[in-house]
């Protein structure tokens, strides 16, 4: 069903050129990303082609995950994964989740002002590993077709609360006669014949088939054969049908039907779904052992993804949780990712801290009812959650009248309806509680209460080593904020804003500085900096670069940056140190820079074009001594703004830093009419990094110049 929001006919609109993308490229299956600016995430909206439970890890994926549709919007490329070695060494949480033999494209959909998502395109395992030219020209324009269908639409296209699974069609009749003569025909053959579409759906079965596997029509069709036949119910038995489905290679297995009757099944797929043959296993086949899992299970009748997608979600949810860092990154894959996986609605991440279960991430929940919860004891008998800790076990509740059996007050928190709460254990000490919830009741079956059990130890891993992480970069940071001023001294004529951001990744102390150096009544020396490295001497080399400016701050800028040099050679350090600094003569109305290998800042002017001052560049302080540092004077007529920033601010993966330069300055030009620098600042920084997932420290220093009184 669609989302909120969306349009059923800008919905057809999209499934329909999707359809007719991967008729016209010769894909056997494919999928539409739209992109979440404010989230930053790709939503899966439709797809065809393939199972839908397939899909299930990729719904929601966050635009700077390590796959082909994300680097594909990121980077504003086609992404081209020629064979499954390919994958497994470009994308190996990929690779993991899909261990099949195909072929794959992702291209960027460019839509008139920004990029609106990311087509994906899969071919079988038959298809040359290289894209030809020509093949990369179709899917990019076919990418661009889509496009223009998003930005002809209506409104915005809604995100469906699951990705539709749509037909491809267009399958070919060959002037066939009526059906029934083709039923005729599989009736008289003397082997079953079984039909399954691309969801694993039994959708014809001729009289031998239904003798050979023991059950009738009647109770097949409609059904998958690993939930309907419990000697079937196996892994195995599923994966040979992925792998059918997606490589589109032609897949045998024999299975054992007891008691003695072992049966050979193929596997033949094409785009429209798999014709399956049956006929009875040769001799020698006889000999081998029915699969362990087989023995003794009964049918599933479990709604959801079968045991085979709940398996692969484990291991691709496994690789994910091994690459966050921060709490904030665990708390988001759980809420991208995991929730969706299993079909839950909100979560709530608590650790355990002090005696207290702190909550340190939800989704899904009221305010209110998370500040009921937080802090609550280890030992609380309000939900589960203590027990769950104290015993290790996990508790899953279908509905509220089975959390109130045992816990009267829970259900009266919140209006959720089902809940699993999952202890997270490391070597036995408690690191916290899981817990995810339902707006529905639900039962949840054996393969799911395994799969979450199992899942609840690999987020206890990533939530307590993400802990530890925060701890340190909180420390590391509040250690480099002593050695940056406390404060910026007022200049009369001139209005400033600073700021400092660590860097989003990495827990070392960086070396980026900013100062503003009063002179006297009407001048003033503004500095920027940067040295090398993210580590303690970076950070003790960065306060010594600092103090040896302030001492020669007052002489022209190129004798201070020569001067500073001179310092740094006296050290005897390696590291470089990279600096801008400006003599800001108000009186004059006039700035000379000297740069020693920085970057030049961002000018906005009233009445002129925003840009980037050209700088006369010289190297970095620490390379050689007695090098000189060229001059550039510009004008600062009243309402002039300067930006000076460390490379932090530009240096974005995947695009060109001189183009992100002159937006930069453009942006600053849109935001010169705002009173408050802290503001532009602001706008300035979700400019360059919306995501706010900057991957190195950033400073900024704003000047602003005003009227001299």
């Amino acid at each position: 069903m669609p989302g909120s929001g969306e349009d059923s006919g800008d919905a057809g609109l999209l499934d329909e050129a999707l359809a007719d993308t991967v008729r016209r490229t010769g894909a056997s299956a494919g999928g539409i990303f739209l992109l979440d600016e404010s989230e930053q995430v790709l939503d899966l909206v439709v797809m065809c082609g393939v199972p839908a439970e397939v899909a299930l890890p990729w719904r929601r994926t966050p635009l700077a995950a390590p796959v082909p549709v994300s680097e594909a919007a990121r980077e504003d490329r086609l992404v081209w994964v020629g064979s499954q070695d390919d994958m497994a060494r470009a994308y190996p949480r990929a690779a993991a989740g899909l261990p099949y033999r195909f072929a794959l494209a992702a291209a960027p959909l460019p839509g008139r002002t920004r990029c609106r998502g990311a087509l994906l395109l899969l071919w079988p395992a038959s298809h040359p590993h290289e894209a030809t030219r020509r093949e990369r020209a179709h899917i990019t324009s076919a990418a661009r077709r889509i496009a223009r269908v998003l930005d002809e639409s209506a409104s915005p296209p809604g995100v469906p609360d699951q990705p539709r699974s749509i037909p491809i069609g267009g399958s070919p009749t060959h002037g066939r006669e009526p059906p029934h003569a083709a039923a005729d025909y599989a009736e008289r053959l003397p082997e079953g014949a079984l039909a399954l579409d691309l969801q694993g759906r039994i959708t014809f079965l001729n009289a031998a088939a239904e003798t050979m596997l023991g059950r009738g029509a009647d109770r097949l069709l409609g059904t998958r054969p690993w939930q309907s036949l419990p000697w079937l119910d196996d892994p195995v038995v599923e994966d040979h049908y992925r792998t059918a489905v997606i490589s589109r290679d032609p897949v045998a297995f024999t299975a054992l039907r007891p008691p003695d009757n072992w049966l050979r099944f193929q596997l033949y797929p094409d785009a429209s779904g798999i014709s399956v043959r049956i006929t009875r296993a040769p001799a020698a086949a006889r000999d081998e052992p029915p699969p362990a899992t087989t023995r003794g299970r009964t049918a599933s009748a479990s709604a959801g993804p079968a045991q085979t997608g709940r398996l692969y979600q484990l291991v691709h949810l496994a690789a994910a949780l091994t690459e966050t860092v921060a709490v904030r990154d665990v708390v988001e894959l759980i809420g991208d990712q995991v929730l969706p996986a299993f079909g839950a609605d909100s979560l709530v991440l608590s650790a355990a801290d002090a005696g207290r279960l702190k909550i340190t991430g939800h989704r899904g929940y009221d305010p209110q009812v998370i500040d009921r919860l937080d802090g609550l004891p280890l030992d609380t008998g309000l939900t589960p959650a203590g027990q769950v800790l104290s015993d290790g076990i996990p508790s899953f509740f279908s509905s509220p009248e089975a959390m109130a059996r045992r816990y009267p007050r829970a259900p009266r928190i919140s209006d959720k309806q089902a809940w699993a709460f999952l202890p997270l254990i490391v070597s036995g000490r408690p690191v916290g509680c899981c817990v995810l919830s339902y707006n529905r009741p639900r039962t949840f079956s054996a393969d799911e209460r395994a799969v979450l059990t199992s899942l609840a130890g690999l987020i206890a891993q990533a939530l307590d080593r993400a802990r530890l992480y925060d701890a340190k970069h909180d420390l590391a940071h509040g250690l480099q904020q002593t050695l940056l001023p406390r404060s910026l001294p007022a200049v009369p004529g001139l209005q400033v804003a600073a700021r400092y951001l660590p860097s989003s990744h990495g827990m070392d102390i960086g070396g980026d500085f900013y100062d503003l150096i009063r002179l006297d009544e009407t001048a003033a020396a503004a500095v920027i900096g940067d040295v090398q490295g993210h580590n303690v001497a970076a950070a003790a080399l960065m306060g010594q670069v600092r103090t040896a400016i302030h001492a020669a701050a007052g002489a022209p800028p190129d004798q201070v940056l020569a001067r500073t040099d001179h310092v740094l050679a006296d050290l005897e350090t390696d590291l470089l140190v990279s600096c801008l600094y400006a003599h800001l003569d108000l009186a004059r109305r006039q700035a000379t820079l000297a740069s020693a290998g920085h970057p030049p800042p961002l000018l906005h002017q009233p009445g002129r074009p925003p840009g980037v001052p050209t700088l006369d560049p010289a190297p970095m302080l620490g390379t050689d001594l007695g090098v000189s540092y060229p001059l550039t004077t510009l004008p600062l007529t009243p309402g002039t703004t300067l930006a000076f920033y460390t490379d932090g601010l530009i240096e974005v993966p995947g695009t060109d830093v001189d183009r992100t330069t002159a937006d930069l300055a453009a942006h600053l030009a849109e935001n010169s009419g705002q009173k408050n620098l802290d503001a532009v600042i602001d706008a300035i920084l979700h400019r360059a990094w919306p995501n706010a997932r900057h991957t190195d420290d950033i400073a900024i220093l704003l000047l602003r110049t005003t009227t001299l009184t």
